[in-house]
């Protein structure tokens, strides 16, 4: 064998000596060739196969994230509802499903499949008051209501009392859609009229529509005290005890106590540490342009161990107002929860912060620092010992948007405290009568026209395929006939969908303008908001409350997903999320 060495070597002349630098160099090349080879094909794969998590089922700390632009990005004009809080709420399934049924009611003196109930020793006594007092009264009227409102969950009922006259009872529930997405509670009110028959047998007459049942409605007190309001010495089923940290819920329906917050003295004042922002070009522009820049300065604040010093004039873009015009004098509680909001963080209304600032600083020699440059981070401004800074933002655009602040290396340290801003109850009341005067049994479909529709370069087919005729062959796999459909839509002429009358049970947002006319408790109490002066019920509201009703259906048709293949921002836009 080693005699044939020689031999096998001189026919192979690659393994000579003067060989070996070369082959080796040619076969670590071809290894490196493979190696990227196989790591191009892992990669397709893991790329082909790989489906992100959905941000919105992340905690509040990783909403940022997702709704984050990137650093030089700037807002398109949009009319869209932006997302808030209470959106990114994971409904808690466990909380949910703690809701009384029937059997949970005393049924000793009931009989529910009559809905009516015999009271004892009531001889001689059919022609007097009913009591709505009464245990049985109240347990009888509890019954009746979970028979009667099928599509809805009750949590708790409030104590009944008397109503308009002697045989009505008032009565009150907490409760949520049994098919609700969204984690929020509500509550109604309405009136029973009962009546009492010659053998003593009580039977429900009638029950009033949503919110008739005023004198069961528990008014809140002004302190920070959220059990002031609940249903008191009423009938809940114990909670089940859920893990993790308690999150507050929106209760819509609850008065609604969105007073102005005040320094309780001057003491408090001076040892209290402030943050405004003053000036910038974020007026006037879209609501989800405001709310972006304003949650940057609520994350600012939060950060600093600061009150926020809020301006709650708000200037309406004009994509919003029917004047076509940019409007000024808006209310941040027009549109937000201002009450929430002031019961989770500390803020304060500008006006009032500066007549107290006028009347305070000089005597108590409190300090201003003033910065004006937004790449001044707020992590820069941790050490600053001065009773107020206030930001101030000059004129020239972008680089005085409120946002700015939040970008670059601030976007990993302040996060913007989505949790805080919900939106308006009152507004989220009016989508509460909407759906009550449904049933909560409706679905719904959202139709795009407008401006979009006649854009045929944009989006060619929008047009057609949102036609009544389209409509109809669309919808019909999707909603069952007979079926109440409510119809978000911009289209202002809600005649052009007649023809769906023929299938559907059709609902419009016009419908229900006496929600906010000016018998209405939203117009009542937006008016006295703005200092005896009427309020419009814009355009954004409209978009809100027609968004909120469309998102509250069985069943939802969307127009860019269900209706069209036209991409929702244009042609050759469309992503795999839209």
């Amino acid at each position: 064998m080693g005699g044939r060495s020689p031999n096998l070597l001189s026919r192979n002349g690659s393994f000579r000596p003067e060989n070996l630098g070369q082959n080796a160099l040619q076969m670590i090349g071809n290894l490196c060739f493979t190696i990227f080879v196989v790591g191009v094909l892992v990669f397709t794969i893991m790329a082909a196969t790989y489906e992100p998590e959905d941000p919105l089922f992340h905690p509040t700390t990783k909403i940022t994230n997702f709704l984050t632009s990137k650093s030089n990005a700037t807002f398109k004009t949009d009319d869209t509802v932006m997302k808030t809080g209470e959106d990114f709420i994971g409904a808690n399934q466990k909380a949910f499903s703690t809701f009384i049924n029937l059997t949970d009611v005393d049924v000793s003196l009931t009989d529910a499949d009559s809905g009516t109930e015999s009271i004892p020793d009531c001889k001689g006594k059919t022609d007097e008051p009913i009591d709505c007092t009464d245990p049985d009264v109240f347990h009888f009227l509890m019954r009746v209501a979970i028979d009667k409102f099928k599509d809805i969950h009750f949590y708790r009922f409030g104590k009944s009392v008397r109503g308009s006259n002697d045989s009505s009872c008032h009565m009150a529930w907490r409760f949520r859609p049994k098919d609700g997405k969204t984690a929020a509670f509500y509550k109604d009110y309405r009136e029973f009229v009962v009546s009492r028959s010659e053998n003593c047998t009580l039977s429900v007459v009638s029950i009033g529509e949503y919110h008739s049942g005023g004198n069961a409605r528990k008014r809140k007190r002004k302190n920070k005290d959220r059990t002031a309001g609940k249903l008191d010495e009423g009938f809940e089923k114990a909670q089940a005890k859920a893990g993790g940290q308690n999150i507050a819920l929106p209760e819509v329906g609850e008065a609604v106590n969105d007073s102005l917050p005040v320094v309780e003295s001057e003491s408090a004042f001076r040892r209290g540490k402030y943050l405004a922002y003053h000036g910038g070009g974020d007026r006037c522009k879209s609501m989800n342009h405001y709310l972006w820049s304003f949650m940057c300065a609520l994350g600012e604040a939060q950060y600093l161990n600061r009150t926020l010093i809020m301006d709650l004039n708000i200037c309406l873009s004009k994509i919003y107002t029917s004047s076509g015009v940019d409007e000024e004098g808006k209310d941040f509680r027009f549109y937000f929860d201002f009450e929430h909001l002031k019961d989770s963080a500390s803020v304060l209304d500008q006006e009032q912060f500066w007549t107290d600032w006028e009347k305070w600083h000089q005597k108590d020699g409190l300090s201003l620092h003033l910065v004006e440059d937004f790449r001044v981070t707020p992590m820069k401004l941790s050490t600053v010992k001065d009773t107020l800074i206030v930001r101030k933002f000059g004129s020239v655009e972008p680089d005085n948007y409120w946002y700015r602040v939040c970008e670059g290396e601030t976007e990993s340290v302040v996060q913007r405290p989505w949790h805080l801003v919900w939106k308006s109850r009152r507004l989220m009341d009016i989508v509460s009568a909407i759906a009550s005067r449904l049933n909560w049994d409706y679905d719904s479909v959202h139709v795009v026209r407008g401006e979009k529709a006649r854009n045929r370069e944009m989006w060619p087919h929008l047009a057609e395929d949102t036609s009544p005729d389209a409509l109809l062959s669309s919808l019909q796999n999707k909603v069952d006939d007979g079926r109440h459909l409510y119809i978000a839509t911009n289209e202002q002429d809600t005649s052009f969908f007649n023809p769906l009358k023929d299938k559907y049970t059709t609902h419009f947002l016009s419908d229900y303008r006496d929600l906010w006319d000016e018998n209405s408790e939203w117009y009542l109490d937006t008016t006295k908001l703005h200092n005896g002066s009427p309020v419009e019920f814009d355009g954004y509201m409209r978009v809100s409350v027609d968004t909120e009703v469309f998102l509250r259906g069985k069943k939802q048709v969307e127009t860019f997903n269900d209706l069209t293949r036209d991409c929702k921002d244009g042609i050759n836009t469309c992503t795999s999320s839209s």
